[in-house]
This record gives structure tokens, C-alpha cells and sequence, in this order.
């Protein structure tokens, strides 16, 4: 497991090391004249997230196996003796949970957590940064090397499908930590791996070139041991691919004292971007407002001077030490990086539950937290905060960070809107009440919550497709002959989000002329040789099943997959002169549970004649069906059933 970052080197207070140095020597930088900055791109003028996508259950799949990054021992579930956590995540939009050791949540439910590597995991991180206007994710990337690797190899292919699915930008933010040998492998692994991504209309791209990010160079700690030659021509290796180079930087990194070791300044002044790391170094509005005047505008005036571009690091602060203050902590650090006049925003972190510097959704209040476990809730300092609080922050910051919102001290989102609030209940009973060829049609009854509900969000799997304010929605733009999965939530007026109503699946309508059971699974009575069911559904119309001779009744039948309106067959013999004309005894069966068949077309002659295609068509009422099943008890022909292709049609 990499080391934290957390705690590796604590704050520093305003009159250490930096008292020896002048505030003519810092202001003086504050005054040196600005080269242009580079224009808005996927960084430049954008809010980035840092996305550590780390987390791993038993179950999952994910190839590192076990309780990843949630249990100091991964072989055993985490417990209140036995994690590396220190904040809950709030469950209530995530469809798979993973049952740990420690006490049942204050509500008496299981206390659950997720697995990244679940793909609904991930797709729900990028819906919310889609609407709360998060524009860029870093993925967090360790030494690919190790026994993290695969894992980590199949989380950067799980947020490229998120990240373009969602419409948001994700780049690759490479930590160093405890790498050895990363100079060599560092350069492999993009080459052989993560520069395939950039191809991903996704892929995040700064004055043309694709953005990667090396995080790690000239900290003063034991995991990152390297002198600054092999750090330089590593950054000066990836500009020459052709990229743009961030480099996330100790906090000191302009002096080379306290977390930033002597002699790098060649390095990040090399960097197109630089980033300084700030989590742990103030818990405090006074200490922001310190850092703010004698670190963060000396780093301004420094990277204006040279052309870099400067990308502060903006942190909700932390919830387990009690540095939120309900948003104040947030606000205090985006207004003060916003009037420096950072050309981008990284916000430390998005997903960081170990370090209680998230703000991805979390948990409210002690009813949604393991009970007794020690673990703060969002309501720590007595304030109720809704789930997405720091959401919320984060799209009003953006907002400032863009001119669309005016520079203000005072944060304009409050924490739960009218008040303290609770979640609306479930919608009940969701059911598909239509379907057409490209859509289908849900009701549901309504949720209820304490001050009103203001709308529902329909979901296509983990994909909002539809806001409605009333209780029932038409979901449009489908493919036909397509299965889908739907679920709804209530939202109300604090932004508090319902558990979801029960899933349903429908099966939109097939267009009339597309054969439903192309390639599906059959059965059969049985066949002779090598004539069997499969034939019937291949395309091929000379191949065909032919039932055990002289034993009527036989049948054949094709599996559609689910019921769908089903309202017409059409039966195929091979289409030669060979096959002359017979006529067979056919009924046409149909069937929603694989046991139990109506008749859709009763038993009669069906005539076959090569001169005329040597096929049948058979229409009848249409019918909701799965399996279609042919009955045989008779052919002038051969002793046998025998069909080439077996097609079924909804009308």
C-alpha cells in the first residue's frame, strides 16, 4: 500500500522556518511581472479532483484481492481495530455494498462500503462530478509494478468508460511514492500502457497536448528518496512525448525547507504546471489566510514570472480532526486561490474517506455511521449538513473560479437548504406501464419527506435520464429489441437524496422486420446427426434441424432473451429444387417462463414449396412471449420435423 500523505510532515507554524526570510523578499515576487497564462483548456480555468479509486472488497473481482485501502490487514474485514479509515461514505446511490466488521450503522442497517472496482462505483463518482460541476479527475497511480498494478490498470479502463460516458476530463497523476525504480519503469508504463488512453475523447489535454501529472518529486520524507537528476529527466522525458507536465509539489517547494528538500528548483521550474500539495498543513481560517499571504502569492508571482501555470491545492479540510467549520474551511481556501489567481483548482480529494479530506458524499449523521465506532459524521460541530454539501461547495467554487459568480469571502451555499432536513422516502412500486420500439414508459408512487419533494431522477442504470416533478416519466431514444434496467429517487428541497425505488427491466419493442431470434438459444426434442436446433436460428438457410425420425410429435423452440410482443414466424426450408414441395403439421406455441405454453397459432398444414422460397409465414395475435416452441406431428415429405431457419417477428 503506498504511504499517506497525510501525516508524513505536519503543519508548519507561521513563525518558523519561513520567518528568516523577508517580507520585502516575499512581496517582492508578489510584484514581478506576469507572463501570459496559458488559455483555458482541461486544467487551465477548470476545477481538477483528485480520484484515488483505491478501494477493494472481497468479491469484486479486482485482482489485489481483499478489503484494499479499507483494512490495515486486507485479509480481514475492516473493524474499529482494523481500518484506514477515518470518514463513511454515504451508501444510499450506490447499488452494491460490501458488509464489514464493524457495528451495525446508528439506524440498525449493515455498516456497508463499496469496492472502486465495481463499475457502478466509479459511473456514480463521474455522475456526481458531472452535476456538481467537477470539469477534470486525476487518477491516482502508484508504482503499476507492484501487486497494485493490474487493479490499477483495469480502474484507469473502468474512469476512461465513466469519464466518457459522463462527459468529464481525466488524466493520469503518477505518485512516486516509494517507486525505486521509476525513472525506467515510470517511462515504460506510459508507453505500454496509459498513453493508449489518450486516444479517449476524454483523455484531459492542456495547449493541445495530453496532461499527465508526477506527483512526488523533492518531498523531504524517507519514500521519496531521489535526487534531483533522474526527477528532471523524467519531466523532461514526458515533454518530449509530446505532454503536459504538472508536477504536484511540497507546499515549500520555492525555498527547499520543511517539506521540500534543497536543490529542486531546476525540477518544478521545468513543470508546465505546478501544483503544491497542502493537506495537513493548517486546520485553521487564520492559518489559510497565513498561507495565503506568505506561500501562495510568492508561488503565484513565481509561476507568472516563468510562465508555469499555478494550480493550488484547495482542501475541504479534515473531518475526523474537526477542520470543517460546515463549508467555512471549503470556501475560505477556493475565495483565497481564487483571488491569487490560480490559472485551475485541485481539489484534495474527491474520494480520500482514509484522510477525511473527501468530498465525495458522506455520511450525514450517526444514524448513517457505524454506531460507537468513533467516526464523525457531517453534523460533527452540531449543523446538519446534507450528503453533497461539499459537492455543492465545490460547483459554487467553480462557478467563482470561471467569473460566473463574483468573488466573495462569504460562501453562498448553505448547508442544507430551509434548514436541517431529512431524505424523502422511496418512490414505491416503480413499473413499466409502456413500451414502444425506442422507448418505455414508468409510473411509480410518490415519495414523501418533512418539507416537500421538488422532483424525481429516472435512472438508466447508474445514467440520470430524466427529472420529472410528478410520478410518472417516458424514457425515449432507445434501441429496439433491447433490454434495459430503470430505477428511481426522489430528491427534496436540501438536495437530500432518497434511497432508490425497486428496479425494474423492460425489453423496448422490436422493429417489424428485425428477426428476433437470430443467434439465440434453442432446444429441441432431439435431432439426427449432426442436424440440430442451432441451425434454426444461424442464417444460414442450407444448414437446418431435423427432428429423430418416425417419432411424432417432436418440437423446436428458440429462447428470446425476455418477453417481448411477439406476432409473427416465418419457417425456412433450404431453398434447392432438392427439397421438394411438402406440407407439415405445425402449431406455434409461445411461453413467458420456459414451462408452461399457450398456443399462439393452432395445429395445421403448412405448405413448403421450393418454387416459391420454400418458406411459411404464420402471423397471429400478438402476444408478450420468450419462448417460441414449434410442435411437429406431421410432414408428407419425411418422417421428421425439419426447419433451416426459424425467425420470429413482433408483427
Amino acid at each position: 500500500m503506498a504511504v499517506s500523505r497525510r501525516k508524513f510532515m505536519t503543519s508548519t507554524a507561521a513563525g518558523s522556518a519561513l520567518a528568516a526570510i523577508s517580507t520585502t523578499e516575499l512581496l517582492s515576487a508578489v510584484t514581478s511581472p506576469a507572463s501570459a497564462a496559458s488559455p483555458p483548456g482541461d486544467v487551465v480555468g477548470k476545477v481538477s479532483v483528485g480520484y484515488q479509486g483505491w478501494f477493494a472488497c472481497p468479491g469484486d473481482g479486482a485482482p489485489i484481492g481483499g478489503w484494499w485501502h479499507w483494512s490495515r490487514d486486507r485479509f480481514q474485514p475492516p473493524s474499529p481495530s482494523n481500518t484506514t479509515i477515518v470518514s463513511w461514505p454515504d451508501m444510499r446511490e450506490l447499488s452494491r455494498g460490501y458488509t464489514t466488521a464493524y457495528p451495525n450503522l446508528g439506524n440498525g442497517q449493515p455498516a456497508q462500503l463499496f469496492s472502486s472496482y465495481d463499475q457502478q462505483t466509479v459511473d456514480t463518482h463521474f455522475r456526481w462530478m458531472q452535476e456538481y460541476n467537477c470539469d477534470t479527475a486525476a487518477l491516482q497511480r502508484f508504482n503499476p509494478m507492484g501487486d497494485e498494478g493490474p487493479t490499477r490498470d483495469a480502474m484507469a479502463t473502468k474512469v476512461r468508460s465513466a469519464a466518457e460516458r459522463f462527459g468529464r476530463k481525466y488524466y493520469i497523476m503518477y505518485d512516486v511514492t516509494s517507486w525505486t525504480s521509476f525513472q525506467a519503469e515510470i517511462k515504460t508504463d506510459w508507453t505500454t500502457k496509459m498513453s493508449a488512453h489518450t486516444a479517449s475523447p476524454a483523455y484531459a489535454r492542456q495547449n493541445g497536448r495530453p496532461v499527465v501529472c508526477i506527483w512526488g518529486f523533492g518531498f523531504n520524507d524517507d519514500g521519496r528518496p531521489f535526487p534531483p537528476g533522474p526527477c528532471l529527466e523524467v519531466v523532461n522525458w514526458f515533454k518530449a512525448q509530446g505532454c503536459y507536465v504538472i508536477g504536484g509539489v511540497p507546499t515549500y517547494w520555492r525555498q527547499g525547507i520543511n517539506d521540500s528538500r534543497p536543490g529542486f528548483l531546476d525540477v518544478y521550474h521545468a513543470f508546465n504546471m505546478i501544483s503544491p500539495w497542502m493537506v495537513g498543513r493548517t486546520g485553521t481560517l487564520d492559518g489559510l489566510d497565513w498561507f495565503y499571504t506568505n506561500v501562495n502569492q510568492p508561488d503565484q508571482a513565481d509561476c507568472n514570472a516563468r510562465g508555469i501555470d499555478y494550480q493550488p491545492c484547495v482542501m475541504p479540510g479534515d473531518l475526523a480532526s474537526g477542520h470543517r467549520y460546515h463549508g467555512d474551511f471549503y470556501w475560505r481556501h477556493f475565495y483565497n486561490m481564487v483571488r491569487v489567481g490560480a490559472q485551475g483548482i485541485y481539489i484534495s480529494m474527491f474520494d480520500e474517506f482514509n484522510e477525511g479530506n473527501q468530498i465525495a458524499k458522506t455520511s450525514e449523521t450517526q444514524a448513517t455511521t457505524p454506531a460507537g465506532a468513533g467516526i464523525r459524521a457531517l453534523d460533527e460541530d452540531g449543523t446538519f449538513c446534507s450528503s453533497d454539501y461539499y459537492l455543492r461547495i465545490t460547483a459554487d467554487g467553480n462557478r467563482m473560479l470561471k467569473g460566473q459568480l463574483a468573488l466573495t469571502p462569504v460562501r453562498p451555499t448553505p448547508p442544507v437548504v430551509g434548514g436541517g432536513d431529512t431524505p424523502p422516502t422511496a418512490p414505491g412500486n416503480l413499473t413499466v406501464t409502456g413500451r414502444t420500439t425506442t422507448s418505455v414508459s414508468l409510473s411509480w408512487t410518490a415519495s414523501t419527506d418533512n418539507v416537500g419533494v421538488t422532483g424525481y431522477q429516472v435512472r438508466q442504470g447508474t445514467t440520470v435520464v430524466g427529472t420529472p416533478t410528478g410520478t410518472s416519466y417516458t424514457v425515449t431514444g432507445l434501441n429496439p429489441a433491447t433490454s434495459y434496467s430503470f430505477s428511481v429517487v426522489a430528491r427534496d428541497a436540501a438536495g437530500n437524496v432518497s434511497p432508490s425505488s425497486n428496479p425494474v427491466s423492460a425489453t423496448t419493442d422490436a422493429a417489424p422486420n428485425t428477426n428476433l431470434a437470430r443467434g439465440k438459444a434453442t432446444a429441441e426434442s432431439g435431432h439426427v446427426q449432426h442436424y440440430g436446433s442451432g441451425n434454426t436460428v444461424d442464417g444460414d438457410p442450407h444448414s437446418y434441424w431435423e427432428s429423430p425420425n418416425h417419432a411424432f410429435p417432436q418440437w423446436v423452440q428458440v429462447d428470446l432473451g425476455a418477453t417481448t410482443s411477439v406476432g409473427r414466424v416465418v419457417l425456412k426450408l433450404p431453398p434447392l429444387s432438392a427439397w421438394g414441395a411438402r406440407t407439415q403439421t405445425v402449431a406455434v406455441r409461445g411461453s413467458t417462463n420456459g414451462s408452461s405454453f399457450s398456443t399462439l397459432s393452432a395445429s395445421t398444414g403448412r405448405r413448403f414449396d421450393p418454387a416459391t422460397g420454400n418458406a411459411v409465414t404464420i402471423t397471429f395475435t400478438a402476444t408478450p412471449t420468450r419462448y417460441v416452441r414449434l410442435e411437429f406431428t406431421g410432414n408428407t415429405g419425411w418422417p421428421a420435423g425439419q426447419v433451416s431457419e426459424f425467425e420470429v417477428y413482433s408483427g
